[in-house]
């Protein structure tokens, strides 16, 4: 049997903590009889590194490192590829997204908000350098631009730019509608959500956990990963 390590960011937000731990749980739900355990790169523990030390090696004993991030990049591609490095009965399985169930759930998000249908929607996602990220974040973003009557921008909370404020000012100026929404592309509450509040949009949609489809789309990469 694996045991499955879902690895969040990690943030000093109670709310933030208490959301990832309610994400796992549903995963734990979904999966009796499994081991299933919490894992951050950042911020706090229990680390990853540290919580992959903690599988002891065995013939019957395996584990997948399920990221608890929206996009690749460094944290998967070098945080988590290091704690698993050396291990032959560990792996990581690849980021969240981009997948098409995401955007069921920012969907959902913007019709609980109440926006206009033809309002420019600024998808919302942390932010990082590193390309690969970038690349999923674009990917993302054209899958909702597919299904959304108006026009789709993306801003980034942190890190990089368009930030989500420059995205809602240039939105602005462009004259798209009149009516801005940030449509957040985070996980859970937490410093880069409330960012997404200051920016100057006319709605902000609350972050995508906890959500049935989060569950779903953690044991399709956990199972495509070799976990059983």
């Amino acid at each position: 049997m694996s045991v499955l390590i879902a690895c969040a960011h990690g943030t000093k937000d109670p709310d933030g903590q208490a959301t990832i731990l309610r994400v796992v749980e549903d995963v734990r739900a979904a999966l009796p009889g499994h081991d299933v355990r919490d894992a951050y790169v950042d911020v706090h523990g229990p680390y990853c590194k540290d919580v992959v030390a903690g599988v002891s090696p065995g013939a019957d004993t395996s584990a997948v490192v399920v990221p608890l991030l929206l996009a690749g990049g460094y944290h998967v591609y070098h945080d988590i590829a290091e704690a698993v490095g050396g291990r032959d009965d560990v792996v990581s399985a690849t980021a969240l997204g981009p997948d098409a169930r995401l955007i069921d759930i920012v969907l959902e998000r913007i019709h609980e908000a109440g926006v206009p249908e033809t309002a420019t929607l600024v998808l919302a996602a942390a932010g990082s350098s590193d390309p690969r990220s970038e690349a999923d974040t674009a990917t993302a973003a054209e899958m909702l631009r597919a299904r959304w009557g108006g026009p789709v921008r993306i801003g980034y909370a942190a890190g990089i730019h368009p930030t989500v404020a420059d995205a809602v000012t240039e939105a602005r100026e462009y004259g798209e509608d009149g009516v801005v929404a940030v449509a957040s592309f985070l996980l859970a509450p937490g410093f880069f959500q409330k960012r997404l509040t200051e920016a100057g949009a006319d709605y902000v949609t609350a972050p995508l956990a906890p959500h049935p489809r989060l569950v779903e789309i953690v044991l399709d990469r956990y199972r495509d990963a070799g976990g059983s």
